[in-house]
């Protein structure tokens, strides 16, 4: 009965356009665990024994959250089903404070990908422009990897289904589009039937994420890029935060104008939540310091 349950509401909810992957698991574990308790409806009880079975705090507060939903859902069909009390479980996972590229190292990071083999492959131009293309439009890494030719457009780049189901226009300084235009050329010359714009140089395949991730390490090594000591470390994230910041730092300082600013940076960036984007104030001890100093003027009574 729990079984039927759960595909009910992952077919329902997937209707929607989410992916409900991590969802999955978790109610395929909690249905294991209360089959064998005996249960045929979700019971408290059994919940909070199923999410203390996890390693973390947090990942037991994870595990509640998704539970909660799913007994809300079952719930209204069927009372006997009980919701298991919320805040049992804190979430603790603290966000990584970003690496923020300066624009010197962005170009060393562009060079020594450049000189990437074997030579006369397409893996230079590939990493370059693919390196370049993030710092310059802040797109996620899934997101750069999964275009393909259909999705270059005279008007911009088009995202479509990203990480929240959503589909986006990314807009490109002509000096983007020409770089990018380059490689395209260069691209259409690797034969094969695969039509993503990265591809790996082995087999002509759409290049993944890991591979990526490595050869940005690498990358980073050759250039000397390691970040100070104490501090952050740099990962291929941090080009998508560095392009919000860089945004943000340029933002008008009228209330009204800050407001449209940081709700066009949320559209641009793919944010599901405004949050997302109002997180890079707080994690950027520059931006602080921008918002102190603004909030002493208000105060003092300077503010226009």
């Amino acid at each position: 009965m729990l079984s039927d349950s759960v595909n009910t509401y992952l077919s329902m909810r997937r209707t929607l356009g989410f992916k409900l992957n991590t969802v999955q698991r978790y109610l395929a574990s909690y249905e294991r665990f209360a089959t064998i308790a005996g249960d045929t409806h979700v019971r408290a009880k059994t919940a909070i024994k199923w999410a203390e079975q996890a390693a973390s705090e947090d990942s037991r507060a994870r595990r509640m959250d998704v539970l909660i939903r799913f007994a809300r859902f079952v719930h209204a069909d069927d009372s006997q089903h009980e919701i298991p009390p919320d805040k049992i479980f804190c979430h603790q996972r603290a966000r990584r404070r970003p690496y923020i590229f300066t624009d010197e190292e962005v170009q060393r990071l562009i060079q020594e990908a450049h000189r990437l083999g074997p030579p006369g492959t397409l893996r230079s131009h590939t990493y370059s422009t693919l390196f370049g293309l993030l710092a310059a439009t802040g797109m996620r890494i899934s997101e750069a990897l999964a275009l393909r030719f259909s999705d270059i457009t005279p008007d911009g780049i088009r995202i479509c289904e990203t990480k929240f189901r959503k589909s986006r226009l990314v807009c490109l300084h002509e000096s983007v589009a020409a770089v990018l235009g380059q490689y395209l050329t260069l691209r259409r010359r690797v034969t094969g039937n695969d039509e993503h714009i990265f591809v790996s140089h082995r087999g002509g395949h759409k290049l993944g994420c890991d591979i990526a991730a490595e050869t940005f390490r690498w990358v980073l090594e050759a250039a000397g890029i390691k970040g100070a000591e104490g501090g952050p470390k740099p990962h291929l994230h941090d080009l998508r935060h560095r392009f919000a910041i860089k945004a943000l730092t340029i933002c008008p300082d009228s209330r009204d104008r800050v407001a449209r600013h940081m709700l066009a940076l949320t559209t641009y960036m793919g944010h599901a939540h405004v949050s997302s984007t109002y997180w890079y104030l707080d994690s950027t001890p520059q931006l602080m310091s921008d918002i102190a100093n603004a909030c002493e003027t208000f105060i003092q009574g300077d503010a226009p």
